[in-house]
């Protein structure tokens, strides 16, 4: 058989499987939203790039991620902070003061925004779960053990 009727393997690239979406609502914050328009962007570029140097893992690569990504835009539930927070919910900053004495602060957000190590934790979270609704000075029952909320704000737009 001539090898012109033949796919050759290594031609192929890796098959991708899509990235999960996650089946609750997407709800972004203006910073969120930022991001997801970032990262099309960025997908954007390097589809273009790869297409460009003919890269097929390139190019499957950065089609399945801004395939996500579109996706995930055309989802976004953009919510504003509330203009006073009076409890935990979507769009607020709330300190804790863990039964250890540590002090924490977090944004609760989306969750393609959420970065942990930068204080920004999804509202789908188990910590954020066990505070949604709570007060001031109210004390939840949270992963890891008891804490307290000593402070709320609403989140600024830029994040």
């Amino acid at each position: 058989m001539s090898r012109a009727f033949v796919k050759e393997q290594d031609d192929l690239p890796e098959a991708l499987p899509e990235r999960p979406v996650s089946a609750n609502p997407n709800l972004v914050t203006p910073r969120g939203l930022r991001l997801i328009d970032q990262e099309i962007e960025a997908c954007r570029k390097l589809l273009a790039q790869g297409q460009n140097a003919a890269d097929k893992a390139v190019i499957a690569r950065a089609s399945r991620d801004l395939r996500y990504w579109m996706q995930r835009r055309s989802t976004a539930q953009l919510m504003d902070a509330p203009a006073t927070a009076n409890a935990v919910g979507f769009g607020t900053r709330v300190t804790i003061l863990r039964d250890d004495g540590r002090r924490q602060a977090f944004a609760i957000v989306g969750e393609d925004e959420a970065e942990p190590s930068k204080g920004f934790i999804a509202y789908t979270s188990p910590l954020a779960r066990a505070l949604m609704g709570k007060a001031r000075g109210d004390v939840a029952e949270i992963p890891g053990g008891e804490a307290e909320i000593v402070a709320l704000e609403a989140v600024r737009p830029e994040g």
